[in-house]
């Protein structure tokens, strides 16, 4: 009988111990910014244009070593007025730093299944710009996803 117990209570203890280890080292909650319920703010039209990059970004997801899909994106840039020769100047550069994004995205999963699902679409967002602003700094006030679609093989 005490085999029978002896590895369901280390079990129960494992599980106990690992859940208050978790609730012990998790960030402490942040105080709710009171402008993230707001609309997001409208830029003016006179501040800033946007910049489409040339050519679509092609990028292959791979399953079991081979090629299961390609995605195609295309990308804009939301920027400072009168920036534009400066995106074009620095886009291979852009180029390259885009496509490492695309390409962790899709090897973490990002357009497998549901991949234009808001979520999935904000995280890509998010690693875009911080390139964007890495490369360009804060001429860059956005990226945009123009386009985006999946081929699968």
């Amino acid at each position: 009988m005490m085999r029978k117990i002896l590895p369901l209570l280390i079990a129960i203890i494992g599980l106990a111990a690992g859940a208050g280890a978790g609730l012990m080292l998790r960030k402490p909650a942040e105080e709710p910014d009171p402008a993230a319920g707001a609309a997001p703010a409208v830029p003016d039209p006179a501040l800033v244009e946007y910049v489409k990059l040339n050519n679509q970004f092609i990028v292959p997801v791979l399953e079991g070593g081979r090629v299961a899909s390609l995605v195609a994106m295309s990308l804009s840039l939301e920027i400072a007025t009168g920036n534009s020769e400066q995106v074009f100047a620095r886009e291979p550069k852009l180029r390259d730093a885009f496509l490492q994004v695309m390409f962790d995205h899709a090897n973490t999963g990002g357009f497998r299944g549901s991949f234009t699902d808001a979520a999935n679409l904000v995280v890509l967002r998010r690693a875009l710009m911080e390139q964007a602003k890495l490369i360009m700094g804060n001429v860059v006030s956005d990226v945009l996803i123009t386009e985006i679609a999946r081929q699968d093989s």
